[in-house]
């Protein structure tokens, strides 16, 4: 019986932290993605910067939306979790 509270201790701390990791992941990912996008930049003709700046406003909405499920799923599972603690 100690060893299962041990067990279920320890998944119950580090939960929390595989949620961090997990939504660290997901913002640093959509930023790396527009940062090596932007710094080809300086390097295109105007008519590619022209496609370039495009393609980077619809990432930049799509990384917006994806910051809004996430704020949802980071919502629900903290909720999830802190009440499985109680």
């Amino acid at each position: 019986m100690p060893f299962m509270v041990l067990i279920e201790t320890i998944r119950n701390v580090i939960r929390p932290g595989t949620l961090a990791v997990r939504l660290a992941a997901n913002i640093i990912a959509g930023h790396l993605l527009l940062v090596l996008l932007g710094n080809q930049g300086p390097s295109l003709a105007s008519s590619i910067l022209a496609i370039l700046v495009t393609v980077q406003i619809a990432l930049l909405v799509l990384e917006s939306a994806v910051a809004v499920i996430q704020s949802y799923v980071f919502a629900v599972l903290a909720t999830l979790y802190s009440r499985e603690v109680e």
